[in-house]
């Protein structure tokens, strides 16, 4: 499923990367690797949204800041309720913030006119799993409680995360189904974190990168997980489930230079095979993160395309 060759616009933005001497994530301490990670991804407020507003509510472990954004259909008096999005960001549980996915979360809510709740969940190690997972599934439940008040209607309500994130947006549908809440109309996860084998083909192939690695990929397990036991919890590592029947319709997204990419297909596989709606979408020369980079990597605005298009159908 990997193409001959890395994407030429993708890989003129891997070598410019690499010409910064950045380091790999795993030879940092975990407040050298937040640094840089905000660094690197906060860029300008861009495309522009109608509204964006940052708060906060109360969740299982205290306070959780989330930002809000609301598309011009949102502010509209005359205009009907509109879709609503909970996204959760990447990092490999262990970085990320709102600022550092303040673009992508700009550019869903401007192609899939829905409003987007973005979710600043606490980070490994100092709150490992299962802390991310249950804030990640408050935040659904109080986004479909506030969806009135900020324009968007609760019955179309569906959960995005890319990497770690998506893990999490999994684990978000698994909570609805086993403990109840609101009803997700959608799961759309991007190159999602699904397995916790690191001998797989696609681990092999892309080892070394680019922008993200096999070691970094076994740091950031370090940091989320308490302990062995933890990767065999569904929660935590999707595949380790029995039954990924009862979720919502699910958009999964894969890059063929990504050592994530068999966890995507398998869960893909899995999710087909327990009677969930799944549309696969794989892009065999992008690599893992791709799709934050729609305005250098034209396959990626392609993808981000198609995953809005995805979003608009679903909710």
């Amino acid at each position: 499923m990997r193409a001959a060759e890395l994407d030429a616009e993708l890989a003129a933005v891997v070598d410019e990367l690499e010409a910064l001497g950045l380091p790999p994530w795993h030879t940092l301490s975990v407040a050298a690797a937040r640094r840089l990670e905000d660094d690197v991804f906060s860029g300008p407020p861009e495309p522009p949204v109608a509204v964006v507003r940052d708060t906060a509510f109360a969740g299982p472990h205290g306070d959780v800041p989330v930002r809000v954004y609301r598309p011009e259909r949102a502010t509209d008096p005359d205009a009907d309720p509109t879709r609503l999005l909970v996204y959760v960001h990447g990092g490999g549980w262990t970085l990320g913030t709102l600022d550092s996915v303040d673009g992508p979360c700009r550019e869903l809510a401007t192609r899939t006119e829905a409003v987007v709740v973005s979710v600043d969940y606490r980070l490994a190690p100092e709150h490992p799993f299962p802390v991310a997972v249950e804030e990640a599934a408050a935040a659904v439940e109080w986004a479909a409680t506030v969806a009135p008040a900020l324009g968007a209607d609760p019955s179309r309500i569906g959960v995005a995360g890319t990497s770690a994130g998506g893990t999490l947006a999994v684990a978000a549908g698994l909570h609805v189904r086993e403990f109840g809440g609101p009803a997700l109309a959608g799961q759309f996860l991007l190159y999602p974190i699904a397995g916790h084998d690191f001998e797989t083909e696609a681990y092999e192939e892309n080892a070394d990168g680019p922008l993200l690695t096999r070691a970094d990929m076994r740091w950031f397990y370090e940091q989320y997980l308490r302990s062995p036991v933890d990767a065999h919890n569904p929660f935590a590592v999707p595949l380790a489930a029995n039954d990924l029947g009862g979720l919502p319709p699910a958009t999964v997204v894969t890059a063929g230079f990504d050592p994530l990419r068999d966890d995507g297909v398998a869960l893909t596989d899995r999710l087909e095979a327990a009677g969930t709606p799944t549309t696969h979408r794989h892009y065999p020369a992008m690599a893992h993160g791709f799709c934050s980079l729609t305005d250098r990597v034209t396959v990626a605005d392609e993808a981000m395309a198609a995953v809005a298009t995805d979003v608009r159908e679903r909710l």
